[in-house]
């Protein structure tokens, strides 16, 4: 099977073009490997590489976001602080767009959008939880959870079109104290 390092290099082709414009050939380049490889790999052709992307960063999600969230053992602050910690890495510090946001959008949608409902839901869910611990009643916990989604997503975006991480660095200095009322 393709290796992770592989895999990070047709996601970052996603990222870049989108679903859309992750051409066999720009795929190819990136990797190394050529159409026939890649074929062989991947039968189904793009849309299976997009899959194996989309579940490569669904896996480091549930590791490095999900997991560490529901350690309850750990305080909700420190558990908060890791997630902007490791959405920031994810996200090259506001450079890269979000691979979620980019297969929501065009044709991509009516293939992935199940898939990527259920991460997205997974992580406000997740991340109410830890609210839910802290106080917060039910309705306010979710609603909480999916404004730091907006705003972690949001400031991706503003990133993006003013090509200044600034936004993304500030909303993500500031989730944690926001989030817990702090």
């Amino acid at each position: 099977m393709v290796k992770n390092e592989t895999i990070a290099q047709l996601l970052t082709v996603f990222q870049r073009y989108g679903y859309e414009g992750a051409t066999l050939t720009r795929l190819s380049e990136a990797t190394g490997l050529g159409r026939a490889s890649l074929y062989h790999h991947f039968p189904k052709g793009k849309e299976e590489i997009a899959a194996v992307v989309l579940n490569y960063t669904n896996d480091w999600l549930a590791t490095n976001i999900i997991a560490p969230l529901g350690e309850r053992e750990r305080p909700g602050l420190l558990r908060i602080r890791e997630m902007t910690k490791k959405v920031n890495e994810l996200y090259s510090c506001g450079q890269k767009p979000c691979i979620l946001a980019v297969l929501v959008l065009g044709e991509a949608n009516d293939i992935f959008h199940k898939q990527i409902g259920q991460a997205l839901k997974l992580w406000i869910d997740t991340l109410a939880q830890v609210l839910l611990e802290a106080g917060f009643d039910e309705k306010t916990a979710h609603y909480r959870a999916e404004d730091a989604i907006l705003q972690i997503q949001g400031s991706l975006i503003l990133a993006q079109g003013l090509k200044d991480t600034k936004p993304f660095e500030r909303v993500l200095a500031r989730l944690p104290e926001t989030l817990l009322n702090i």
